[in-house]
């Protein structure tokens, strides 16, 4: 039996990212955060874990950038790509009007954010940490209504008032699985990167981004983040085409280590476009 942690309760999206991993000995074990999903694994408590890293509308998944990049020696093992479909659901009986309050994780919310602008103007947003946990509020509160799963709805006894209430029709969610080790290349795989810089100087980024255009390299993401050393002081996550045992791959992270404060490899992956 293989344990796998993922942001729960019974009823999230990360459930469902475990269920199409399509692992015949996988047995769901449900986290209160994304931070106990990687301890969890740190632990030995879970063999792997599965958490949100990307959505194409509200962007990078901060809480999980950070543990990969600060928290952890955990790497990426494999991403996946879900379909993401939003319900407005809430306790049996209840009508529209009578909502007074919605209850979100704060990415589902701003997934949603136009939708409940111009059906539900004036409602307080109350975060959740979790889609299931937000529907298990709901359910017990009068007059709220969650956004969330209808997987969650029908798991917790709610009733969809809306269904597909996401602002954009091609909302996706790219999940990673995380564990202990690299994956061996494929011929298709993608890289993630976590680079420092010794200090801020001009010409910086140019400098990291000539080494990959010199090695012929596709870069798919980069994005700055703080380095949660003092104010100003920042990083970058790197995403590229290749795996860190392709010539080309390796030279460039070589050449970077030479220039950089640190280079931390996140994990060499199958890519799952």
């Amino acid at each position: 039996m293989t344990n796998v942690a993922f942001l729960g309760p019974a009823g999230t999206f990360s459930e469902v990212a475990v269920l199409s991993l399509s692992m015949s000995d996988a047995e769901p074990l449900p986290c209160t955060s994304i931070a106990e999903v990687f301890e969890a694994v740190e632990r030995g408590k879970a063999d792997l874990g599965v958490v949100p890293i990307e959505n194409s509308i509200e962007g990078s998944v901060s809480a999980t950038l950070d543990a990969l990049a600060f928290d952890t020696s955990l790497e990426i093992q494999r991403e996946l790509v879900l379909d993401i479909r939003f319900a407005l659901v809430a306790a049996p009986g209840t009508r529209l009007a009578d909502i007074t309050e919605v209850v979100a994780h704060p990415q589902a919310s701003g997934q949603c954010r136009r939708w409940l602008d111009r059906h539900l103007p004036g409602r307080p947003i109350v975060a959740a940490n979790s889609n299931a946990e937000a529907v298990q509020t709901a359910v017990a509160a009068p007059g709220a209504a969650a956004v969330g799963p209808a997987l969650a709805a029908e798991i917790y006894g709610a009733d969809v008032l809306e269904d597909g209430v996401q602002d954009y029709a091609g909302n996706q969610t790219r999940f990673v699985l995380i564990g202990r080790g690299l994956q061996p290349p494929t011929g298709h795989d993608k890289t993630s990167l976590a680079l420092f810089m010794k200090k801020d100087k001009p010409g910086a980024l140019l400098m990291i981004l000539s080494e990959f255009a010199y090695a012929d390299i596709n870069l798919t993401k980069i994005q700055s983040r703080p380095t949660k050393r003092q104010l100003g002081d920042y990083m970058f996550f790197v995403d590229l085409e290749g795996h860190v045992e392709d010539p080309a791959v390796r030279l460039a992270l070589d050449c970077l280590r030479l220039k950089l404060r640190e280079v931390k490899v996140l994990g060499s992956y199958p890519n799952a476009r």
